[in-house]
């Protein structure tokens, strides 16, 4: 970014199908994490400068956005002929850290299973904390912020309108911090199934040498939990019914006998007097028929 004192005002180029911020005033982003990344830009100090680029964001004037492993690209239409470039950068995680963050996240089975359906839990952000690297950045100096303009402040407005289509990105596709921290979305989730599958693998394994019940392994494997799940995760587990018989002994004529007297225009007691000889009957088939049932 070049070095200017000043510069003369300047209106920024109409754009045509930019990508425009969906809120039309007041906060930019809706999800806890959308606003948790914009609350730690703030926490910078950058509230004001960010403020900059909310009505570039809004305008439409961002007109690409690419989130790749470490670095978010965006080219953003100034008041010059050429929309200028910015980057953003942001360390992406080792293989160590992911390692350790998957094994633990494989081991909570409602954070795993949230993600596995698209959601991404707050509780991620306390793994990686565990893990040792946080999920957001902790200082602005571990973000890499250029753009192509002349505007010496950082962030620009440019800068500053792809933080906030950056964030509203976040929105409809939670995934994408993780891709910019260097794991893809199905490259995690299958990591995380690979996981979760490995203890019902050893459960079915241990069942099959005679160690334990074959219903207490069939069981702790549907719920992909290892033999040290805990009590909490056990009240859970599918536990067997007892014993019903396949039919109550009960008076044919309950029923008439629970609902209300029907109303004079459908023939009041005379009405249920006709009905009853139909229950008993009903009552004397399924009698006759269940020993040939038993028998089939």
């Amino acid at each position: 970014m070049s070095h200017w004192q000043q510069y003369p005002p300047s209106r920024p180029r109409s754009v045509e199908n930019g990508l425009k911020a969906r809120s039309a005033r007041g906060a930019i982003g809706s999800s806890w994490w959308s606003r948790r990344f914009l609350d730690v830009l703030e926490s910078f100090a950058l509230g004001s400068r960010l403020t900059r680029g909310r009505t570039y964001a809004r305008k439409g004037q961002v007109i690409s956005l690419e989130v790749k492993p470490g670095e978010v690209r965006a080219a953003v239409q100034g008041s010059r002929a050429r929309p200028y470039r910015v980057t953003i950068g942001l360390a992406p995680f080792g293989e160590l850290v992911w390692a350790k963050a998957e094994i633990a996240l494989s081991e909570q089975a409602l954070s795993s299973a949230k993600l596995l359906a698209g959601d991404v839990p707050p509780e991620l952000e306390q793994v990686f904390a565990d893990a040792g690297a946080p999920l957001f950045p902790r200082a602005v100096n571990d973000l890499d912020q250029r753009c192509s303009c002349p505007d010496w402040e950082v962030p620009c407005k440019h800068l500053a309108a792809t933080f906030y289509l950056l964030a509203e990105a976040f929105d409809t596709d939670p995934f994408l911090i993780l891709r910019w921290r260097g794991r893809d979305r199905e490259q995690l989730l299958n990591r995380l199934r690979e996981l979760r599958s490995e203890p019902a693998a050893t459960n079915a394994a241990t069942t099959e040498r005679g160690s334990r019940p074959a219903t207490a392994g069939a069981a702790l494997a549907l719920a992909g939990l290892s033999e040290t799940a805990s009590e909490v995760d056990r009240f859970w587990l599918p536990l067997p019914l007892p014993p019903t018989p396949a039919v109550l002994d009960v008076d044919p004529a309950l029923l008439l006998r629970q609902l209300p007297l029907p109303g004079v225009s459908l023939g009041g007691e005379a009405l249920v007097q006709r009905l009853r000889p139909a229950y008993e009957h009903f009552a004397k088939t399924a009698e006759q028929s269940a020993p040939r049932q038993h028998g089939a």
